[in-house]
């Protein structure tokens, strides 16, 4: 229990202030521990955006996956796989790792979100291959970065609507540049 109360509070903290704010006197102020506590928990910082890796990407993939379930055709599949992610912005879990990327942290850490995106890139692969791509994975990861830009677009709170953003995007994936 005392874990999954760090892991809250980092989340709390990742989306209040990003990486700056998640600090072991801040995750004892919030948890109510002595911060000696937090260290038996966690050796580093880098190890509590480790386990939150390991913790929220795999909820996060889960539901991006089961709204690709829903959907029917390769397409639909493809626009779940954006709207859902875009949903997703506002979710604390989602800034929590929108924070942790733009930190600087060791290799492992960096290792373990690559290996999670990774993941997340391998759910449309497939989708990508029933419309005929020769290279459905690098695809994916030309697909990724439209969805990462629109992410970065929505999180810097510009001027457009979320919903206008992912129309915009889903539109340029599916139809390309012309519209």
């Amino acid at each position: 229990m005392q874990r999954d109360a760090l892991l809250d509070a980092a989340r709390s903290l990742l989306s209040e202030g990003g990486t700056e704010a998640l600090t072991f006197p801040a995750l004892a102020e919030r948890t109510g521990l002595a911060r000696s506590s937090v260290y038996e928990y966690f050796r580093s910082r880098a190890a509590v955006v480790e386990e939150l890796c390991a913790v929220d990407f795999p909820v996060w993939a889960a539901e991006i996956e089961n709204s690709m379930e829903r959907a029917g055709t390769p397409e639909k599949k493809i626009e779940a796989y954006v709207r859902r992610q875009l949903d997703l912005v506002g979710d604390r879990r989602h800034r929590a790792v929108v924070a942790i990327s733009a930190s600087e942290l060791d290799a492992g850490a960096r290792e373990k979100i690559r290996a999670a995106h990774g993941g997340l890139v391998a759910l449309i692969v497939e989708a990508l291959a029933d419309l005929g791509h020769t290279q459905p994975r690098l695809a994916a990861m030309l697909l990724q970065g439209s969805v990462d830009a629109a992410v970065r677009r929505i999180e810097f709170g510009v001027v457009e609507e979320p919903g206008e953003i992912a129309d915009v995007v889903v539109s340029m994936i599916l139809n390309g540049v012309r519209g």
